[in-house]
């Protein structure tokens, strides 16, 4: 799938789409790499969970970068996925205390940001083995292109909290509100407003 709309996104079956192809096989491939060895620092051992979280973490980091990146930028890309989306997701889960099993904002929202900000550095046509593509017309320098993907993403944010809320709120009239009671949640969703079970164990 992600090799479908990264490289896709080239709208042709040519070059762009093989570097896009590339460079996205790259930042995951870096960021379970660096995840599990996170992992193992920290844990004494690395996960079989970690290992494709930190992939999807490169995956999710790279897709903003992906048309705009060379092959050494994707691998630094995937290294500061896997640090950054590691650390969000401890923090978020040991130190806010949030229960979100499958670590969708620390991987995908945060791997989004992150990816969205550092494609104004590695697109730049002057580091080297780590140069990308250039940035967008009428841009210079990184800190240009910078300023343009930090009002993208601010914007984002803005308006995915608006939307947000409305959608809740609507949902919280339209419903019994957005949590249930415990001893609904002990029995199972399956069973409380289906009167069935998702699984017989």
């Amino acid at each position: 799938g992600w090799f479908g709309f990264n490289g896709g996104s080239a709208l042709a079956a040519n070059g762009d789409a093989a570097m896009a192809i590339i460079v996205t096989h790259m930042s995951a491939s870096m960021g379970a790499f660096t995840w599990m060895i996170i992992e193992w620092k920290k844990f004494g051992k690395p996960s079989a969970l970690g290992a494709v979280t930190g992939m999807v973490a490169g995956l999710g980091t790279i897709t903003p970068a992906s048309g705009f990146v060379g092959p050494g930028g994707a691998l630094i890309i995937g290294l500061l996925a896997g640090l950054v989306c590691f650390s969000a997701t401890q923090y978020i889960k040991r130190g806010l205390k949030i229960d979100d099993s499958l670590d969708v904002f620390p991987v995908h929202g945060v791997g989004g940001i992150l990816g969205s900000l550092v494609v104004a550095v590695f697109a730049s046509t002057q580091l080297g083995v780590l140069s990308g593509y250039g940035f967008a017309d009428g841009l210079s320098t990184i800190a240009e292109q910078f300023t343009v993907q930090l009002t993208g993403v601010l914007s984002t944010i803005a308006f995915t909290a608006v939307a947000t809320y409305v959608i809740l709120k609507l949902v919280s009239v339209l419903t019994n509100g957005l949590r249930v009671d415990e001893e609904e949640e002990q029995q199972g969703l399956d069973v409380v407003s289906h009167e069935e079970t998702g699984y017989n164990l």
